[in-house]
């Protein structure tokens, strides 16, 4: 089996490191955070994933995974860092282009190079290349060089990197072929080879086509407040029809590839994307339109015990997340804030526990869709509360009790709900 170096152990280096290492590989995995290294080292992980840490354990402890805080030779390489914005929300590509050009002294003849990190069109082209030619190494000749962009979901990470299709965009077809049988020894959906910018760009697309979707669907939520129509009403309708999914509403986007992605295409091509831009306002404003209907519901005298900061149901991900935003503003605006998630432990978050949270609270603000809060029997925590009001963003509480339940988009008087005549 080939030696493999991964550079980032983030969200999605650390999983992929760990499967090509189940799959027989040796693999090197490098970071520049020393906890994270130090940890893996010892066989413990430092995101949760559902899975990874029995898998990271076994690697570990059969020689197969070894974390350091520099790279070191290999036969593929392999870039899986963050990809952040600029504050003029354009790409900021200086992490990977640090981590290629942290690789440069143990690059020889034949090796590998792959980007899995999320990028704008033309960025292996106009960044990754020219940083490649700097050992004197020809890339498409001495070196194999491809954009391979990762698709997978939080929370079914292991289950997606084996299952998912995978698009592999080389510089030339054999760097696609060369990285399309690395991925072979453990993808078993099927593997799409093209050239790099043509993945580049179907990645951003992937997530800016939901990006659009959910922001039709949160404009959906503000139309119906002023029209004081049951957006949840209309959108179950409307999706009885054969070829119609309307998404659903919400607090906002988050996550490093819903909220960030539309804006590499916009940066590339701003007076044509022109429906991605408007959808990205939309879905920016969300957290700003929930604030507006706890202004609605409490004064600013209340107590709000918020449910959930990540962005998404059951994993503590709170990068871009729109609850975050959503606490800042409710603290800006003089509310007395105490924030409830059982998943999120970063010590930079005030979080407490739910009786904390819920003690004297005047409204409860559900802000992410953990188990935890679809399956509460709110009637339990009844006499923590002064009143009994949930504000459900997420339309996930099923058991609400006695409890005033209230939705974004929630808005119209229904004459017969669930009314089926032929």
């Amino acid at each position: 089996m080939d030696k493999i170096c991964v550079v980032g152990l983030g969200y999605i280096g650390l999983p992929t490191a760990v499967m090509f290492a189940k799959n027989g590989h040796e693999v090197i995995g490098v970071d520049v955070n020393e906890k994270v290294v130090d940890s893996l080292n010892h066989g413990e992980i430092h995101i949760e994933e559902p899975g990874i840490a029995e898998l990271v354990k076994n690697v570990v402890e059969k020689g197969k995974l070894r974390a350091s805080r520099s790279p070191e030779k290999a036969d593929h390489f392999i870039i899986a860092v963050p990809t952040p914005v600029t504050a003029d929300m354009t790409a900021d590509l200086s992490y990977v282009e640090s981590a290629v050009e942290s690789i440069l002294p143990f690059l020889k003849k034949g090796d590998n190079v792959i980007v899995e990190s999320t990028i704008p069109p033309r960025t292996i082209d106009d960044q990754v290349i020219p940083i490649l030619r700097r050992t004197g190494l020809s890339p498409g000749d001495d070196l194999y060089v491809a954009h391979c962009p990762e698709r997978v979901l939080p929370g079914k990470i292991l289950q997606e990197l084996v299952e998912n299709n995978r698009i592999v965009g080389g510089i030339d077809e054999k760097s696609a072929v060369k990285s399309s049988n690395l991925y072979r020894s453990f993808v078993k959906g099927e593997i799409y080879e093209t050239d790099a910018i043509t993945a580049e760009m179907a990645k951003l697309m992937e997530n800016t086509f939901r990006d659009v979707n959910i922001a039709l669907a949160n404009e959906l939520v503000k139309v119906s407040n002023k029209l004081k129509v049951n957006a949840w009403e209309v959108i179950k309708l409307a999706n009885k029809h054969p070829r119609v999914n309307i998404h659903n509403p919400g607090p906002g986007v988050g996550g490093h590839c819903l909220a960030l992605d539309p804006y590499f295409i916009i940066e590339q091509a701003p007076k044509e994307a022109k429906l991605i831009a408007a959808s990205r306002e939309i879905n920016r404003s969300m957290p700003h339109f929930v604030v507006d209907q706890v202004k609605n519901i409490v004064n600013k005298e209340s107590r709000i015990a918020v449910f959930g900061l990540s962005y998404k149901g059951n994993t503590d991900d709170v990068r871009e997340s729109p609850a975050v935003e959503i606490v800042e503003l409710l603290n800006a605006e003089g509310y007395d804030t105490k924030v409830y998630d059982p998943h999120v432990h970063d010590k930079s978050f005030q979080v407490v526990t739910m009786q904390e949270a819920v003690d004297n609270a005047s409204l409860i603000l559900v802000l992410t869709d953990h188990n935890e809060f679809k399956e509460m029997d709110f009637s339990l925590i009844e006499h923590y509360v002064r009143e009994t009001i949930i504000l459900d963003t997420k339309n996930c509480v099923k058991n609400p009790g006695s409890f005033d339940l209230r939705k974004l988009g929630n808005y119209g008087q229904l004459f017969s709900v669930g009314m089926n005549r032929g």
